[in-house]
């Protein structure tokens, strides 16, 4: 699900995509634009955000889709592969919204043990694989599997970073997302919203997002998105969340 679908919104050749007011060049990135990215950058949010941090930004493309959503926001990312790092600054720059954007080379667990400043909004599509055969690609086991950031790791980060009123947001397998949702009560979050990605109705979901806050909340009402209707073209609910980015949506 993680490119399949996303590829076949534009026919630009896989070193850069082009979304309506920004592109995203990938080549020097070994995890190229996917679905998750784009689902977690259009469903995040937050009323009144004017802080928000990226954690593992990549190729900036969901940093750079909230730079456009939350126009009154400074957006950041944080990223510890060089090359990803060099990608994303470029993406950064070449942007309408510059002036708002802010990346730092770095490892999150240093991130948020060296940054005084708190945000309203976080959000993470964060390694996912643990304990499993890894690439012989390091770029790609940094993108992909959870040894460089655990999940203990990400919710004490999120804590330390993470104004008493905001909201993380984040995208997981669903088998992974309810082990984080476990730890995440053990550390004191509470769940707010929640949403399952099916690639087609009537099919066992493989993502959901969820969002996650401190102190006492009302969960808020949770849904579904579905990528494709049985003929093979996309849902409408999915185009409908994507119109504002994605070319012929």
């Amino acid at each position: 699900m993680r490119r399949k679908e996303i590829r076949a919104c534009s026919d630009m050749a896989n070193s850069y995509f082009q979304f309506k007011q920004f592109r995203i060049e990938q080549d020097r990135c070994a995890m190229k634009m996917g679905t998750d990215a784009v689902l977690l950058g259009a469903l995040a949010h937050l009323d009144k955000t004017k802080m928000i941090l990226d954690i593992g930004t990549g190729t900036g493309v969901i940093a750079l889709m909230l730079a456009q959503r939350f126009p009154e926001a400074r957006v950041h990312g944080v990223e510890i592969e060089a090359q990803a790092f060099v990608q994303a600054t470029q993406n950064f720059r070449d942007s309408p919204w510059r002036d708002r954007l802010e990346i730092d080379h770095a490892a999150f667990q240093d991130y948020a043990l060296t940054r005084d400043r708190k945000y309203d909004l976080i959000v993470s599509n964060p390694p996912f694989f643990s304990g499993q055969l890894k690439s012989p690609d390091t770029q790609k086991s940094w993108a992909r599997h959870d040894d460089q950031l655990s999940q203990k790791d990400l919710l004490l980060g999120v804590d330390q970073l993470l104004t008493e009123e905001g909201l993380f947001w984040l995208i997981l397998p669903v088998r992974e997302m309810r082990l984080f949702k476990t730890l995440a009560k053990q550390s004191g979050f509470v769940l707010q919203q929640e949403y399952l990605i099916r690639d087609r109705a009537g099919v066992d979901p493989r993502r959901q997002i969820c969002s996650f806050g401190k102190g006492n909340r009302c969960p808020k009402p949770s849904g579904e998105i579905i990528l494709k209707e049985a003929s093979g073209g996309f849902h409408i609910d999915y185009r409908n969340l994507l119109k504002d980015f994605l070319l012929d949506f």
